[in-house]
């Protein structure tokens, strides 16, 4: 009979902000099939949520807050290119570019949602962004 004493386990404090990175990676997570609307409401989020948090959690919200905003650029120059594409539409040209601007508004969803994931990972992890 082994004379040990209780055993005890480790549960770490919640750090400030932790759960408003969850909550910001989710929406971005459902920003998808919500056609994007959840993504500006994550960004928001992560604005509100910065102050008063913790390193780890800060780190997360400042670089979901940077992904927002390089994935909203990319959105940006896409939407503009393909206004003059449709405009080129008139000699038949602008069919192809509207394409090829398909394609790369797929890509940048598609990055947007596997760096979101990703992220959300390193912060269940307790690990930096």
């Amino acid at each position: 009979m082994s004379n040990a004493g209780p055993e005890t386990t480790y549960v770490p404090q919640a750090e400030p902000g932790r759960s408003a990175a969850f909550l910001v990676y989710g929406l971005y997570l459902l920003s998808i099939p919500s056609f994007a609307l959840f993504a500006p409401i994550g960004v928001i989020v992560a604005y509100m949520s910065r102050n008063g948090a913790g390193p780890q959690a800060l780190a997360h919200l400042n670089y979901a807050i940077h992904l927002f905003w390089v994935a909203f650029m990319w959105g940006v120059g896409i939407f503009i290119a393909s206004v003059v594409a449709w405009v080129l539409t008139i000699i038949l040209v602008g069919f192809l570019f509207l394409w090829i601007l398909g394609a790369i508004a797929f890509v940048v969803m598609l990055w947007f949602t596997i760096m979101s994931a990703l992220a959300l990972m390193k912060l269940l992890d307790r690990r930096a962004p």
